[in-house]
């Protein structure tokens, strides 16, 4: 009997919440007797689940927290320092280049507004000992690219032709003197760099096919060649060209100052990714370098290698940010895209690329982890670099076509952030080496065979 009573009283309980006024329009629509009827056949369960789901009408659902890192590995393996970095260089690329980003890569034009709060952030050079650089390890500076390309590829880019191929050209390659001349200046972002190996015929063949030539004469070097595709060369103040030398056969570096003689710069134009990098075409008719200006250690192919091999896995970090960028923005799209009257998320194909796209990322960004430690280590191998390189690059293109796949129509659209990581994915898979070119280091590597032509 009491179970009875429980019921009858949650059923009145249940009706109160309708008023006169409501009640009349609604036994227009249905048919009351038989409502009562049925609620009187409503379990203490059932009732209880009617009354909790009319009780969080109006309320919102909580969703969890969008974060592309699924199994905390920023958050379990850095250190409380190290992660108070991170969220920092995140806050300032939510806030600064977020909101600009778009327009900017719209146009094909530089932000160069936000280089003195880069600046600000203390991150340039971040993993080389001395000349104002921070000193930290290389999985901090791998996360910081994934953070940058989190937000924008070309941004990341930027940082890491200055940080990494041109300010590592002179770590790695360059006399005390030059080191201390130009590190510290471009740590700060008060000389931008730039790095030119890639020539108008010459890409994954640069080991052994440089078409760039310096001779020497007493103690100056005279440059002839062009160079394409390089980053921030419109606007470098120092360059680092590779050239081979006539008299040896042997790659050298060197480092050209903008405004120098017979060394000109031009913006190319018209690309679909990576709009904001100012890539350039270079020439080099007759150039005149002074032999300090040629970077004292670089005496052959083998000393570029090392600077590459340090920067592919940057790329690799990179790739991730892409990634993740997508993922993220994507899965906020789904959340509140609504279809059929309840958001697109809801639906089993959105779940199934949702869960496809964080186990691609998942896995790229647990393998490069492990890259970072093999690096600090000083166990990084080319093959290490390369494999990184292959996977992350490749997956990258899974998940951005996923991202852009369950936004629909919208997911070609500037505004809703995801096109932007759609078509740089497609230039993080050919630069610092296409798939092909790293597959063949990886499998030279586990064969004994090298497959190069």
């Amino acid at each position: 009997m009491g179970n009875i009573f429980s019921t009858i009283r949650k059923a009145y309980s249940l009706l109160k919440h309708i008023d006169l006024t409501k009640l009349e329009a609604l036994s227009r629509k249905v048919d009351l007797p038989k409502v009562m009827d049925a609620f009187s056949q409503l379990d203490e369960k059932q009732l209880n689940g009617l009354m909790k789901m009319i009780g969080s009408e109006g309320r919102q659902k909580e969703l969890p927290p969008i974060d592309g890192d699924f199994y905390r590995l920023g958050e379990e393996a850095l250190s409380e320092e190290d992660r108070a970095l991170q969220l920092k260089v995140r806050a300032f690329l939510e806030a600064e280049v977020q909101p600009i980003v778009n327009q900017y890569w719209n146009k094909a034009e530089f932000p160069h507004e936000i280089i003195p709060r880069l600046a600000e952030l203390n991150i340039c050079g971040l993993t080389y000992q001395g000349y104002g650089c921070p000193g930290k390890s290389n999985l901090m500076e791998g996360i910081l690219a994934m953070e940058m390309a989190r937000v924008d590829t070309s941004i990341s880019t930027f940082f890491g032709v200055q940080s990494g191929l041109a300010m590592g050209s002179i770590y790695l390659c360059g006399s005390e003197e030059q080191k201390e001349k130009w590190l510290p200046l471009m740590q700060q972002f008060k000389v931008i760099g730039a790095f030119g190996l890639t020539e108008p015929e010459v890409g994954s063949g640069a080991a052994g096919g440089l078409t760039a030539t310096a001779r020497r004469e007493g103690d100056t070097w005279t440059l002839n060649g062009e160079k394409k595709w390089i980053g921030n060369a419109t606007f470098a103040d120092v360059t680092v060209i590779w050239a081979r030398d006539l008299d040896d056969g042997q790659v050298k570096g060197f480092l050209v100052e903008k405004g120098a003689p017979g060394f000109a710069v031009e913006k190319m134009q018209n690309k679909m990714a990576l709009r904001i990098v100012q890539n350039g075409l270079i020439t080099m008719k007759d150039c005149r370098v002074s032999e300090k200006d040629r970077l004292q250690h670089a005496n052959s192919f083998k000393d570029t290698a090392k600077v590459l091999r340090m920067t592919r896995a940057g790329v690799a970090w990179q790739a991730v940010g892409c990634a993740r960028g997508a993922y993220e923005n994507a899965l906020h799209y789904t959340r509140t895209r609504k279809q059929f009257g309840k958001p697109i998320a809801s639906f089993q194909m959105i779940q199934n690329h949702l869960v496809e796209m964080l186990s691609n990322l998942t896995a790229m960004q647990t393998l490069c982890f492990r890259l970072s430690q093999l690096q600090e280590q000083g166990l990084l191998l080319d093959e290490h670099a390369s494999l990184a390189k292959v996977f992350c690059s490749l997956r990258t293109r899974d998940v951005v076509s996923r991202a852009r796949e369950v936004m629909g129509g919208n997911g070609i659209l500037l505004e809703y952030n995801v096109a932007r990581f759609v078509a740089d994915a497609e230039a993080i898979y050919s630069y610092e080496g296409t798939r092909e070119i790293n597959s063949l280091i990886v499998g030279r590597a586990i064969t004994g065979f090298s497959a190069f032509v």
